[in-house]
This record gives C-alpha cells, structure tokens and sequence, in this order.
C-alpha cells in the first residue's frame, strides 16, 4: 500500500468525533485541511506529536489551516484522550469499518491493525498539496506542514 501523492483529491470520508457527531472532510471545503493518521492514542510518540500539533495551533490557523487527527482507535478512547491532554482539535475514529479511510489514502497497516504515521496537507479544493509518512516509532514534527501551507498560493 502507498500513501496518495500530491495531486490526487482527497477521498471523501465521514467518521466519527463523538459518539453521536461525525464529521465529513467535505465541511471543510474552502479551508486548508492537515490530516494527521497516526496509529494508536495513548502512545509515547502518539501523545507528543498530538502534543505538538495541538501547541501549534494558532499557527495552522493562521495559514488557515484546520487539523484533523485520525486513527483505528474507538471514539470513546478518542474523547478521554482530548480530554486529558487538552486537545483543541478534532480527533476521528476510523474503527468501524476498521480502517476504511487509512485504507482510501493508503496507510494502512494490514499486519498491525493501525494506520501508518502520515500526513497529509489539502488545498482549499480537497487536493492533497504535500504528504509523508514517517517510520511509526518517529514523530514527523511539523516543519514540513508548515512548510507545504506556506506553499500553497492564497486561496488554495
């Protein structure tokens, strides 16, 4: 399986970020999008590159940017992670079919039962601009996000 490349329209998905509110990737068109897999909450390198991102937060807004967190992690693992390290972004749960929208980008990890650690930066029209995917003990940071906003032209 390989991650999609820059070029390629973001699939469309609609997952969970409560148990009774889902969100659709097509909300957010007219907006750039991070979409950040990683495989599991709860794990070291998990919590810090969530960390991270969630410190980072005003800088992602302002190059209009909104973060997305997805992985095969049920919504209420999702919800007592947010909560006890105080994230203010929208963390989705990708369980059921497991997998399915890790599987649309192509990350994700059949053997393990998790998404690979990759990141997706979308234009303003759902067109993936910048991707990578990091060996899954490693956090990516996030200067290659920042820097693949910077790229994309005002009112991409």
């Amino acid at each position: 399986m390989e991650a999609l490349k820059p070029g390629t329209r973001a699939p469309e998905f609609t997952l969970p970020s409560t148990p009774d509110q889902k969100v659709s990737l097509s909300e957010f068109l007219g907006k750039r999008v991070v979409l950040v897999f990683y495989p599991a909450d709860w794990s070291p390198v998990c919590g810090d590159q969530l960390a991270l991102y969630n410190e980072l937060l005003k800088e992602f807004a302002d190059l209009d940017a909104t973060v997305l967190a997805i992985s095969v992690d049920g919504i209420w693992c999702h919800l007592a992670l947010s909560a006890d390290r105080k994230y203010h972004f929208t963390l989705l749960s990708d369980f059921e079919p497991k997998g399915a929208t890790a599987k649309a980008y192509g990350v994700y990890r059949e053997k393990e039962g998790v998404t690979e650690r990759a990141l997706f930066v979308l234009d303003t029209k759902g067109v993936i601009r910048w991707s990578y995917v990091s060996p899954v003990g490693v956090n990516p940071g996030a200067d290659g996000i920042l820097k693949a906003l910077e790229k994309i032209p005002t009112g991409e």
